[in-house]
């Protein structure tokens, strides 16, 4: 029998996810018809996949969008293929040793390490947000347990301020206003009677950085027909929840102002703890070569997917374009390992990525919305069409058990 040679994957958001079941399908099977035997290991902190995109409706109401439907259990995702295979480990990355070729993981028990030693690495721990009820804070339970605070508070909340003037942001003070103040009718600017103040904040000067000018003004006047206020200029320095659960927060302006519920939705860190100083940029993203999404300085077959990585401008269109030139790059690079010596350059070209820097979003703002495609805008209706009827939820299936890799890798 063959050397087994580990393919480990960190991460198992939607690139992740991408990934490994790539290798699956594609890559594994030709490996193995040169005799060459490979195990996959997924490995993420989390037990469900979490469908953040769904986030600014599901912490809102669970009568808008259960909270349940945003999670989805990533073994099952794997059930189709031979056991043997692969592996799935629930735990955190907690060291990376380089030149060992290994990475050791903290399993979900909170008492175990497993190290494992890898012939391939793809780095593709993602980000998260100050706020877990937008991103995954380790295990899905505690994401879904900040949604359903949230929840129980917006039910009753007369105040309410959000931070962050990104996608992010203006959906969830899209969807709070929405939730509690209703919509201003045709002619008229502002709802009639509002339930609560609702107040998003940006230090920036315009809202959305990827739109235009006149789709960001579009998006405010949206916002103010759900009762949102919007302003420039300030960022939230700190706050401070008190006994009653209002919280009160410091803008940089110096001012303090006091909501029933505050939702911080700006501001990202990577999950990179585990990786060495020497392989992260100052704000702590991966080091990656934008063109190959290689780690080059990390040693042969080490590979970046998703927002770890210093190349990603995040975003669906940027996230799925990658899959395609990892698995390009990843395959020309372990069959030609298979062929020669493992360290031997492989022949021929890269495949090379090519970010989408356009300006290309879709943002659903309560029933309206905003958006471009490649710098052509789209009308409201088609926002909430595509985006904002359900947040896409329907794509949770196919992300999990690999279906959607088999549309972008073509």
């Amino acid at each position: 029998m063959s050397e087994i040679h580990n393919f480990v994957v960190l991460g198992a958001s939607g690139a992740g996810l991408g990934i490994a079941h790539s290798f699956l399908k594609q890559i594994g099977p030709e490996l193995k018809k040169l005799g060459k035997t490979y195990h996959v290991y997924i490995v993420d902190s989390s037990s469900h996949f979490f469908w953040n995109t769904g986030s600014p409706r599901s912490l809102v109401s669970a009568a808008l969008l259960p909270a349940d439907k945003l999670f989805a259990p990533i073994a099952d995702g794997f059930k189709s293929y031979d056991s043997s295979l692969y592996t799935v480990i629930h735990g955190t990355a907690e060291s990376w040793d380089v030149g060992g070729r290994t990475v050791t993981i903290k399993l979900a028990d909170g008492e175990h390490t497993r190290t494992l030693p890898y012939y391939a690495l793809v780095l593709a721990t993602g980000l998260r947000t100050p706020s877990p009820a937008t991103s995954l804070h380790g295990n899905y339970t505690i994401t879904a347990a900040a949604i359903a605070d949230l929840n129980k508070k917006l039910a009753s909340a007369t105040s309410v301020i959000i931070s962050g003037g990104g996608p992010t942001g203006v959906e969830t003070a899209g969807e709070v206003g929405h939730f509690l103040n209703g919509s201003a009718g045709w002619f008229s600017s502002r709802p009639s009677n509002p339930k609560a103040k609702v107040t998003l904040i940006t230090k920036a000067d315009k809202l959305l950085p990827v739109l235009s000018k006149p789709r960001a003004l579009t998006a405010e006047t949206f916002l103010n027909k759900v009762g949102v206020d919007v302003v420039y200029g300030v960022s939230v320095d700190s706050s401070v929840t008190d006994a009653d659960g209002k919280t009160t927060v410091t803008l940089s302006s110096g001012e303090q102002w006091t909501a029933d519920v505050y939702i911080p939705a700006w501001g990202t860190t990577p999950n990179s703890e585990y990786a060495p100083a020497d392989i992260k940029n100052d704000q702590g993203y991966i080091k990656t070569n934008g063109a190959t999404l290689r780690a080059d300085a990390a040693g042969p077959r080490v590979y970046v997917a998703g927002d770890v990585g210093d190349y990603s401008r995040g975003g669906f269109h940027n996230l799925y374009s990658t899959i395609p030139v990892l698995v390009a790059n990843i395959k020309r690079d372990l069959l030609a390992a298979a062929a020669n010596e493992p360290d031997v350059e492989p022949s021929g070209t890269d495949r090379l990525f090519t970010p989408n820097n356009s300006e290309t979003q879709a943002v659903p703002i309560g029933p309206r919305g905003v958006g471009a495609v490649h710098g052509w805008g789209l009308p409201s209706f088609l926002i909430w069409l595509l985006k904002g009827r359900d947040y896409m939820i329907g794509n949770i299936p196919a992300t999990v058990n690999g279906n959607m890799v088999a549309k972008v890798n073509t």
